[in-house]
């Protein structure tokens, strides 16, 4: 019996190597023609669609403009900061009009669970009236609250506070139907 499980051990794992993809680094890959160490240094990314340095692909919106806002304790108002990162994503997505958003307010973890879903709803909403100010239209939209649910950083002093008080754009693709 014991054979018998040890052949079938050796079976599925032989069967879930046979599964994976050898292309999924780039074609040839990691020094080779897409892989990560292409002549130009910068890797696989550089200029290919859909990669951080594509201005139309979500990576370049989150990396290369900015996919958070911080603010500042117990407020909900943009700080000059987040204006201009707000800008370069409404322009993005007025470029990219088959993309939708949600934007996620977070809070950081002093007070208590209803004051920052409350507070992360304002913040996440203080976005969103940026952004339709800016042309988005709000159907494209959403708000949601984590409140200091979902913390990107845990310890008890500033430096780690300061980063979870936040409001997140996702995006999702939608496309439209006629």
């Amino acid at each position: 019996m014991k054979m018998m499980t040890k052949a079938t051990v050796l079976l599925l794992v032989l069967a879930t190597a046979a599964c994976t993809n050898p292309n999924r680094f780039g074609a040839g890959g990691a020094g080779g023609p897409g892989g990560a160490g292409g002549a130009d240094g910068f890797g696989a990314g550089a200029g290919m669609a859909g990669s951080a340095s594509d201005p139309r692909s979500p990576q370049f919106f989150s990396q290369t403009i900015g996919d958070r806002v911080l603010f500042v304790i117990d407020q909900s108002t943009i700080t000059p900061e987040g204006r201009t990162i707000l800008d370069g994503q409404a322009q993005w997505l007025l470029t990219n009009a088959d993309y939708r958003a949600v934007i996620e307010g977070h809070a950081d973890e002093q007070g208590t669970r209803e004051y920052n879903l409350a507070l992360g709803f304002r913040r996440a909403n203080a976005v969103r009236e940026y952004l339709v100010s800016r042309g988005v239209p709000s159907s494209r939209l959403e708000v949601t609250s984590y409140g200091k649910e979902r913390p990107i950083e845990i310890c008890s002093n500033e430096s780690c506070y300061s980063q979870n008080r936040r409001a997140v754009t996702v995006l999702s693709f939608s496309a439209m139907t006629s």
